[in-house]
This record gives structure tokens, C-alpha cells and sequence, in this order.
């Protein structure tokens, strides 16, 4: 991917759709009863790596077509032995979120992925499952993939998570659907809450409780028709880089703003953008809104760090090429997570942005960027990681000379189309 500095940004856009919800419209549509309508869902590789599973499970889905998707529930119990081993690509959400179902299917089925997602551990929520009485096993006693699984019989567990996870929290709420009595989640900071949204949706029981979640088992979940709000993660990039263009004016429509994914417009805020929140509304029980974004001068740098970070971990890319250019200095804290995403996100932040001449430095758990830097192109490498290729890219449109992005397939994996949109909404300098 070629990126050439740009002016500004203006005009009104979307982004794809939420990959988190789409990803749990079809799990949920495959253990509701009947037929669930999925509108502007993400056909993005690790989206379509769940459809790919849930087919061979024995669910009838169609499409993506045009955004739609038609997934054929049979209800909670209504999943086939796999006759091929489930193949989640390169989606940590994909694994982690199904082994929680297959944890309750009395069958045999085995899960693996791409080099990359076989190095992602997975103990975090192996452990928790084989305590409802899952049994599954892998690589390092079960802490790698591939993993087998032989689900049925769970029991209701009570657990106190080590780390604020979505994934890790929605795996064994999916778990609990097939537990008798209620299953606890209790997290040690809120994590995104589209997996208790999106089960109330459907017609299970949730509880709520600060930050304890928990579910009712043998719900029956009935088809629904949902409409996925655009995804915040991917409206971040372009949030950024209007935010820092002199001249920029950009309305992104339809964004996902549930408070618990929402913590980068609380930032950009607070570094000095110019954002409003317009529309407010709800769909498929997510609260939706457009955003507009204006240049407003120069940013400011921000410490982030505790019950913040969970709130913005996939922007945290995004908003490092913001700090680089705000004045003052940033430190982010308390977001090692990132090391254990598709790539090692702190250390890949911290070579990227150097490529461009910025001063990054990085920490155990985060980074230290000193801001006020001009930035130079360069060309660098995505590392096979959707986040950095686009950071990469909304660097290149802020810096002095054009800039090359090697690897930048991989975003596909979220924002197909983003380059044909970046360019365009952009106005050459």
C-alpha cells in the first residue's frame, strides 16, 4: 500500500461493520430457533472464519451477500459432530468464543488455526472450562492449539477472572448456556459487553451486577434480526487522522458507541479533537450514533492507563500515531494484552512509529511516546497485523513524504475497502 501526505479529510462515510458483533450474531443465530436476519455484517477473514466453522457444525448460513447474512438456528442443541477439524484462521475471538460452546456439545470436535493463532494462548479460558467439566486438551497441557474437545456435561461455575477479558468472560457465558443453575463471571475491571447484550437480545438471562456477570442455563434463544452498528475500532483510524489534518471535516455514520468500546473518543477528547456525538440511538440493543470529527489544532499528550485501557485495547494503535504529533508526552499503562494480539502490538508500535521518526519508547506494559515530532515516510512492514498496517497507513497521510506499507493485505481481516475509502476523503497537500 502506497500512502501519499494528505491535506485533509472531509466528507460523510461508513465503516465496516462491528467485527466483535458480528462475530457473535452468527454464533447466536446458529443456538437460536429459527431463521436470524444479520444485517451490514463484516466480511472480513477472521468474520468468515466463524461462518466457516459454524457451517461445519451443521448450520445452514448465507451469504455475505451485500453485507446480509441468513444463519439458520436449530436451536442450543441443534450442532453436529464436525466430520473435519474447525479451522478459526488467524480470529482469536473465533477459537476462544467457540470453545465455549463446544465445551457444552456432547460430541468430540477439535479446533486449530493459523501460525499465528497457534502461538496465542489459550489457557485463559481452557482452565475455566475444563472446571465446568469440559475436557480439552492441545499442545503445552492444553494451553495451545490445536485443541480437542469433548464437551456435555458442564456444571455451573462461579469464577473469578485474573484479567478483564472479553473473550475470556464470553467463552464461559457461552458455557453457562449449557449448565444447569446460573454461571459467574466476576472480572477484575468491566470488559466490552456485546456478548451480554447480544445474549438478552436473543432471549437468555443476564445478570448484571458492577463488574459480575451472570447467565441462566438452558435459555431458549429465539431468531432475531440485527443490524451490526460500524465498528469504533475502525472508525478510530480515520478519527485520528481528521483530528490532526488542518482543514479536516469528516462525519463517520452508523459507529457503535457502547460505552465499554467507547474509551478512544473520551481520549481524543481530552488530547483536544473536536468530536461530537450526533443521532444517538439504539439497534439489536447496542447504542449507535454518527460522529463527526473537525481539526481543532494542535493535540495534547495523556497518561492512560486502568479501567480505561479495556475500553480502548484494539484503538491503542490508532492512538499512539495521535501522540507522536500531540504535544507534551504520552505513557500508556496496564495494556500488556497487546502483547499477545496478532502481532506483539507494543513492540510493533514502537517500530513502526520509530520508522517514521518518532520517539517511542516501550514499556512492560505499554508505551512512552514523546510527542511533537514531524513525522518522515518510511516504508515498514505490517507484521501480518491489521491494527499496525493501518496506523502505519494513517501515519503515512500525516507525514512529509510518501510512505510504503508492506503486508497491508491483512486488513482485510477488519476494514476491507479501507484504502479505496481513505482515498477517497482525502484531498492531496
Amino acid at each position: 500500500m502506497h500512502i501519499s501526505p494528505a491535506g485533509c479529510l472531509q466528507g460523510m462515510v461508513t465503516v465496516p461493520g462491528d467485527k466483535s458483533i458480528s462475530h457473535r450474531a452468527v454464533m447466536l443465530g446458529a443456538l437460536a430457533e429459527g431463521v436470524t436476519l444479520i444485517n451490514n455484517f463484516l466480511p472480513g477473514e477472521d468474520c468468515l472464519s466463524t461462518i466457516d466453522c459454524f457451517r461445519k457444525l451443521g448450520i445452514k448460513i448465507e451469504g455475505p451477500e451485500n453485507g446480509i447474512v441468513r444463519v439458520h438456528g436449530r436451536g442450543l442443541f441443534g450442532l453436529e459432530e464436525p466430520q473435519e477439524v474447525l479451522d478459526a484462521g488467524n480470529s482469536g475471538t473465533t477459537m476462544r468464543l467457540i470453545l465455549g460452546i463446544l465445551a457444552g456439545q456432547p460430541f468430540f470436535s477439535v479446533i486449530t488455526g493459523d501460525e499465528s493463532l497457534r502461538k496465542r494462548p489459550m489457557a485463559r479460558v481452557t482452565k475455566p472450562l475444563n472446571l465446568m467439566g469440559a475436557r480439552i486438551e492441545g499442545r503445552h497441557n492444553g494451553t495451545l492449539a490445536p485443541l480437542s474437545v469433548r464437551g456435555g456435561g458442564l456444571r455451573s461455575l462461579n469464577y473469578e477472572s485474573p484479567v478483564a477479558s472479553a473473550q475470556v468472560k464470553s467463552s464461559i457465558m457461552f458455557a453457562g448456556l449449557y449448565a444447569e443453575g446460573e454461571t459467574v463471571v466476576t472480572e477484575p475491571c468491566r470488559s466490552r459487553d456485546h456478548t451480554e447484550r447480544i445474549l438478552r437480545y436473543f432471549g437468555a438471562e443476564i445478570t448484571v451486577s458492577g463488574n459480575t456477570i451472570g447467565v441462566k442455563g438452558f435459555p431458549r434463544l429465539t431468531a432475531r434480526e440485527i443490524t451490526v452498528p460500524g465498528d469504533v475500532s475502525s472508525a478510530a483510524f480515520l478519527m485520528v487522522a481528521a483530528s490532526l489534518l488542518p482543514g479536516s471535516d469528516l462525519v463517520i455514520s452508523n459507529v457503535g458507541i457502547n460505552p465499554t468500546r467507547s474509551g478512544i473518543i473520551e481520549v481524543l477528547a481530552r488530547m483536544g479533537s473536536d468530536i461530537k456525538i450526533l443521532g444517538e440511538r439504539e439497534e439489536g440493543g447496542e447504542p449507535v450514533a454518527d460522529i463527526r470529527v473537525r481539526y481543532a489544532g494542535r493535540l495534547s499528550g495523556v497518561t492512560l492507563g486502568g479501567e480505561l485501557i479495556p475500553s480502548l485495547i484494539d484503538e491503542v494503535p490508532a492512538l499512539a500515531v495521535a501522540a507522536a504529533l500531540a504535544d507534551g508526552i504520552t505513557e500508556i499503562r496496564n495494556a500488556g494484552e497487546l502483547r499477545i494480539k496478532e502481532s506483539d502490538r507494543i513492540a510493533a508500535i514502537a517500530g513502526m512509529l520509530s520508522g517514521f521518526g518518532a520517539n517511542t519508547a516501550e514499556l512492560p506494559d505499554g508505551l512512552l511516546i514523546h510527542g511533537g515530532r514531524t513525522l518522515t515516510g518510511c516504508e515498514c512492514e505490517s507484521q501480518g497485523d491489521h491494527r499496525i498496517a493501518m496506523a502505519a497507513a494513517i501515519a503515512g497521510l500525516l507525514a512529509r513524504s510518501n510512505t510504503v506499507v508492506q503486508g497491508s493485505e491483512c486488513i482485510d481481516v477488519s476494514f476491507p475497502g479501507f484504502y479505496d475509502l481513505l482515498d477517497s476523503i482525502k484531498t492531496d497537500t
